[in-house]
């Protein structure tokens, strides 16, 4: 019995596929293809924008020490909402530290987690991620909505939010450090 080429290619095809449900190939594939589809994110038309008016929320730093949003009034400030056990949260993390290594010192960075420190800390070792994690204290108000993750906000000096994107995005481009140079530059 001679087996046709049509044949042998549907197997590994249908090979192929299962490896992505049972094999770590599946797990980087996804990744690959989440970053693969991810745009710089739209811009808020500026008759569309809403702005923070309200700076007084607590959250912690990467040594769990309380702090307030206030300090980042007047500044240009990048907030990234995400958690280590989503996928798409990792598949966008490597172009926010990009983003966070051009960037540092221009610009506040706020990349909030509402997990436990431990899990953090070892995905962020695991992942060689250096931008500073911030801790989202539950309950407490916030001007932004924390539910969806991820989700990013990119606020101008004077509160008004220039990019808000539910889902992934490609953070470090050219299109986006534009945008932020010309912000950080007013």
């Amino acid at each position: 019995m001679k087996i046709s080429k049509k044949t042998v290619l549907n197997i590994v095809l249908i090979l192929f596929i299962l490896s992505f449900f049972v094999t770590p190939l599946g797990y980087y594939g996804k990744i690959f293809l989440n970053r693969l589809f991810a745009f710089s994110p739209p811009v808020i038309e500026e008759s569309q924008r809403e702005k923070i008016t309200d700076y007084d929320w607590q959250l912690k730093d990467e040594n769990w020490d309380f702090f307030n949003f206030e300090r980042s009034k007047g500044n240009v400030v990048f907030i990234n909402l995400w958690a280590s056990w989503r996928l798409p949260s990792e598949a966008e993390l490597s172009s926010v530290q990009e983003l966070y290594d051009k960037y540092k010192g221009k610009v506040d960075f706020y990349i909030i987690t509402n997990e436990e420190r431990q899990p953090v800390e070892a995905f962020m070792e695991e992942h060689e991620f250096t931008f500073p994690v911030t801790y989202l204290i539950i309950g407490e108000k916030m001007p932004i909505d924390s539910s969806k993750v991820p989700a990013s906000y990119l606020i101008d000096k004077s509160g008004n939010i220039i990019v808000h994107k539910e889902g992934i995005a490609d953070w470090s481009n050219r299109k986006f450090y534009k945008l932020l140079d010309k912000l950080i530059a007013e």
